[in-house]
Parts: C-alpha cells; structure tokens; sequence
C-alpha cells in the first residue's frame, strides 16, 4: 500500500491516476497510523513553501514524515514535496523545511529570454547507479512547473540534473530518501517508469 499524504496541497489527482494506471494500490490520508503502516509514501505539493510547511506543522504531519522516513519507509517527494524535505526556502525566510535531507530551495534568477516558472519539458542528466531511474534513457525528458530549484548540500544525493537558466537539481536519493522536482505523474511513460521504479523498491 502507498500512502500520498493529503495536506490540501494539490496534485494529488494526478498522482493518484498514475499510480492506478500502473495498478498500484493507494491511500490519500492524513492519518498518522495509514502513513505509518504503509509501505510507501508519497509527498506532492504544488503552492508556496511556506503555507504548505504551517499545513504540515499545523496537522502534525510534519513529524509523521520525518518520522517515518526515519524509520526507513521509502519516501517520494514531488515537485513542492521535494523542496519541502530539504531545509530551507528562498520563498519563505525563516521557515525551517523538514530537514529529512541537506540542502536549500533558491528562486530561478530571472534572464532575458526565459520565462519564470520554468514550465515545459526539459532533458535531465541522470546518474548512472540511480534506482528511480533504472532502466530509463540519458537525456530524457519529464515535465516541471516550479519557480524555485533545489542545490543540495551533497552531490551524492542527485540522481538527476537539468539546465534552466541554472543548474537544477532535479532529483534526489538518499538510502529511502526520494524526490524530484519535475512531476513524473505528468511525464508520460518516462514518468510512469520512475514512479513504478519507486513502487518496486
């Protein structure tokens, strides 16, 4: 069973036909004993990082993730989810992120020529070792909306990278710890190939 925690964050339809076409059993909850007992977890977001970081603290969400990552469930944060498992925003001063992985959230820095959000599809540079994308071609593309990118502390942790503007780290993992900032449920059969790589973890 897959847990996608609800935190009133958006695009959690859109994950949920993902993982129903790939025949994959969910839950969207927030129910702390759901997200405990399960064996997957996933973290989408679309919105501002700082409103959805009072939503988690608020419900106290906030510690049933980091506590099950802990604990070694494997997580998956997507686009907003992926910036909020990191430390902090550009977006929001002040604001401590999860934390679950090292690194900051920097706003895209505007340049003639380029739009921002950065919207559309986009190559990434993946690492060769990855197991989100296992099996998945050098240089494909996948879908991002997004007007801040990670650049995280370790080098290590990137499974995938791309060029806007600047370079975006565009996934991560770490030991359970996955993410990425594109959105694989909007990605074609490339992003249904990442998501069912996480499922078979």
């Amino acid at each position: 069973m897959i847990a996608i925690v609800d935190y009133d964050a958006g695009n959690i339809k859109s994950v949920e036909k993902a993982l129903a076409h790939l025949g994959e059993e969910c839950i969207t909850t927030r129910v702390p004993d759901e997200i405990y007992t399960a064996d997957k977890i996933i973290l989408p977001g679309v919105g501002a990082f700082g409103d959805a970081m009072k939503k988690l603290e608020d419900s106290g969400l906030a510690d049933v993730i980091k506590n099950a990552a802990l604990n070694g469930t494997p997580l998956l944060g997507i686009c907003l989810g992926l910036q909020l498992m990191f430390e902090s925003s550009s977006e929001a001063e002040g604001v401590s992120g999860l934390g679950i992985l090292k690194g900051k959230i920097l706003a895209i820095p505007p340049k003639e020529g380029y739009k921002i959000p950065h919207m559309g599809w986009n190559s990434i540079s993946i690492k060769s070792d990855s197991r989100l994308f296992k099996d998945i071609p050098q240089n494909s593309y996948v879908y991002f909306v997004h007007s801040y990118y990670l650049k995280a502390e370790s080098e290590e942790d990137v499974a995938a990278s791309t060029e806007y503007i600047v370079h975006i780290h565009a996934a991560v993992e770490h030991d359970n710890i996955f993410a990425c900032q594109f959105h694989p449920e909007k990605s074609g059969d490339t992003g249904l190939k990442i998501l069912k790589n996480f499922c078979c973890l």
